[in-house]
């Protein structure tokens, strides 16, 4: 049976601090579970109500982006509600659904199997709409673009400090760098950077500073000495711990002489994400845009794809593709690769060229960019030279 939208309730739920496409469509943050319920109606609105713990109501009515705020005890079954909060909310929300008179529910993939155990409990039809929110999420609105300017702004005072780090240390006679006469390492540098988030109210994944053969592993987080005359592949993408959303940006450095081939690569990655970045703006494809980056990379003298057996540690080449879409999650859609969607306005994207070498290490940088109508707003500020002596 076909239901129209008029004739269907909408819902989403689960734990807003976690679930973050109920987060994005409430902007409202708790710990405890939450139900969206939206009732399209035949004129286009669609009022919201959101259930969730009572002492959070005076709270959310306040701040929640919904019409109205009600409890699980606003809308108890006659059996009564579980003493349990996940249960008890889903029994709220197919209660509530099920007294509008709609017998057919539309939810979107994040949905706990909970809440469509108990509506197919209380009668009602469920259907998931596996693209629900995706292209919302996508379309970042002025409010997200602030937040993602914040954190990028953030992220590139923490590069800035880990890249200063390496490039004034000292080289022993090894050619291992010393920092106030202990070793630097990459865990020294990973945890300056958590210290530095920390404090500004960042939460930080680990950071990538992966010097040397072993930056030739683009994931590579990269462990013990770093060495003077090797490139030092940075890349540091945290979380704002009030709003959520991310920062995401990459450099490399080299400690003292900087060799003729690094150069070489970093020139082709710069002009890469150079000629990758022109090619973004709605509309466009996000496959043309990593064969632009390609392109770029190709016209420089170098490979596009990973080593085959037969390759030698000198194969250089770009292992990856051009970026990725970030927001709420560090890694979102579109990706910027072959097969890639069309792009639309408020995309927020990474252009991260870099290239690989197994005898030598890795080449990276990373701009974080926001789809416009004709182009795109690129938040960096940080210059992108391997030279980051002071």
């Amino acid at each position: 049976m076909n239901h129209t939208q008029a004739e269907s309730a909408i819902l989403m739920a689960g734990i807003p601090t976690t679930n973050l496409s109920l987060y994005h469509r409430i902007r409202f943050l708790v710990g405890d579970p939450a139900a969206l319920i939206e009732l399209p109606t035949a004129e286009g609105t669609r009022p919201s109500t959101l259930i969730l713990r009572d002492i959070e109501m005076q709270r959310a009515g306040k701040n929640a982006r919904v019409d109205q705020v009600a409890c699980p005890a606003d809308y108890a079954p006659e059996s009564g509600l579980s003493g349990d909060r996940e249960t008890a909310t889903a029994q709220a929300a197919a209660e509530f659904i099920h007294r509008t008179g709609r017998r057919h529910v539309i939810t979107d993939r994040s949905l706990p199997l909970i809440y469509a155990h108990h509506l197919q409990e209380r009668g009602l039809s469920v259907e998931c709409d596996l693209e629900r929110g995706v292209r919302e999420r996508r379309a970042k609105d002025d409010q997200e673009i602030a937040w993602l300017q914040e954190a990028q702004q953030a992220t590139e005072g923490a590069m800035q400090m880990a890249c200063e780090l390496v490039a004034n240390s000292q080289a022993d006679k090894n050619g291992e760098l010393l920092l106030d006469g202990a070793p630097l390492t990459s865990e020294r540098i990973r945890s300056a950077v958590d210290l530095w988030l920390l404090e500004r109210g960042y939460s930080n994944p680990a950071s990538i500073v992966a010097g040397g053969p072993a930056a030739a592993d683009c994931h590579n987080l990269g462990t013990g000495i770093l060495r003077t005359e090797q490139p030092v592949i940075i890349d540091i993408f945290p979380r704002n711990r009030q709003t959520l959303y991310h920062g995401d940006c990459t450099r490399t450095v080299v400690h003292g002489a900087i060799h003729d081939e690094i150069t070489s690569m970093h020139a082709a990655v710069v002009a890469a994400k150079t000629a990758g970045t022109a090619a973004t703006q709605e509309g466009s494809n996000a496959q043309a845009v990593h064969q632009a980056t390609i392109d770029a990379i190709r016209q420089h003298g170098y490979q596009v794809g990973l080593p085959g057996e037969d390759d030698s540690d000198d194969y250089c080449a770009m292992t990856h593709g051009t970026g990725h879409g970030i927001g709420l999650e560090v890694h979102e859609p579109p990706l910027l690769d072959f097969g890639g969607p069309d792009l639309i306005r408020g995309d927020a994207l990474t252009i991260e060229p870099g290239l690989y070498r197994r005898s030598l290490g890795g080449v990276r940088v990373e701009d974080m960019v926001i789809v416009t109508a004709d182009g795109c707003l690129n938040l960096n500020q940080l210059p992108e030279g391997l030279d980051w002596s002071c």
